[in-house]
């Protein structure tokens, strides 16, 4: 038994990092990734999976269910998704639709922390593995997932942050847009925010208000900022999507000398990165992340594991900071590796 779950381990770990390298190395391209899954034990019989996301409608969540699903074919695990909208009062009725049938495993992203305990509890008591994907469903000491998937938010604050300050040459006048404030990633990136800024006197916050990850929300917001205040030096955005909203109000009113920040590294920051629309953003590995879900699934499963054993607790998915520099580069990795 010690020999299987020690396999297990490794495999995970092997699969798992092969977005890593493809983001490192650029190397290992589609057929390696399946051949890999194969190696590490694509189900012999078809699982059904069970996945929640916050909501379809942000760029990074889409990215993560066309992965899931890629993954899902390559290891034989076919996927139904329960959209968590963007409101957590909607995603807790997928949750609890999700925690009334019977699956293989199931991965969610909560909306919120602490909004989905009953019925993903429910449905860990029923014996069916858990994956969290990169925020808390629950404190991990209260709730026994099987798995928790995450980028390090901190740090993708504070590098992005610290890559405007740096710009800024360290004075100036700066806006954190928020993501949800019960969204754990969220609250991460802003403490990553608050750490560097709280470094530089001269820096001053005029506003740190979250948008929620809803693109209209941003454009009201910003549409008030840009009346309100007459110097914005740059601002920090939880996520990509937010960022490009609030560009597009900033044009409108003729405002683009405010140096923009962003998180997730989507397609179109990056490309908005590489045409100097945006100046910074960092990769949250959205289709490692949602992969390495399916492939945490089929090997609790197959591999006959106990929560804790075998698979990793808490895996975290790193990503680099996107500038001009490597911009080009990292949007051909978009457009040909899963990473």
């Amino acid at each position: 038994m010690t020999d299987t779950l020690n396999k297990g381990r490794r495999d995970f770990l092997t699969v798992a990092s092969v977005g890593g390298a493809v983001a490192t190395l650029g190397v290992l391209g589609i057929s390696e990734a399946m051949a890999a899954g194969v190696a590490a034990g694509r189900s012999e019989k078809p699982l059904k999976a069970a996945f929640s996301n916050a909501g379809l409608q942000a760029t990074w969540c889409a990215q993560g269910k066309a992965a899931a699903e890629y993954w899902g074919k390559l290891f034989n695990v076919d996927v139904t998704w329960f959209d968590g909208q963007l409101d957590a009062v909607k995603q807790r009725a997928a949750i609890d639709n999700m925690a009334s049938q019977k699956w293989d495993f199931v991965a969610i992203q909560a909306f919120g922390i602490g909004t989905l305990t009953q019925p993903v509890q429910k449905m860990i008591d029923s014996g069916t593995p858990v994956i969290d994907m990169d925020t808390l469903i629950a404190p991990l000491d209260k709730i026994n997932v099987h798995a928790f998937l995450a980028p390090d938010n901190e740090f993708m604050g504070s590098a992005v942050t610290q890559a405007l300050v740096t710009k800024m040459g360290g004075k100036g006048k700066i806006i954190m847009t928020q993501g949800a404030l019960g969204h754990t990633g969220a609250q991460g990136r802003a403490k990553g925010f608050e750490s560097v800024v709280k470094q530089y006197p001269n820096i001053q916050v005029l506003d740190t208000q979250p948008a929620d990850w809803d693109v209209s929300k941003t454009a009201r917001l910003w549409e008030t900022y840009l009346t309100k205040y007459p110097e914005i030096d740059a601002a920090f955005f939880h996520n990509d999507d937010m960022a490009l909203a609030a560009y597009n109000i900033m044009k409108a009113h003729n405002r683009t000398n405010v140096l923009i920040g962003g998180v997730d590294a989507m397609p179109p920051a990056i490309a908005a990165v590489a045409d100097g629309r945006m100046f910074a953003t960092v990769r949250n590995p959205s289709c490692r992340i949602h992969g390495g879900a399916i492939v945490a699934g089929v090997a609790a499963v197959n591999g006959g594991e106990k929560t804790g054993s075998g698979i990793p607790k808490s895996v975290v998915t790193d990503g680099p900071v996107v500038t001009k520099e490597n911009a080009a580069g990292m949007l051909w990795m978009e457009d040909h590796f899963l990473i």
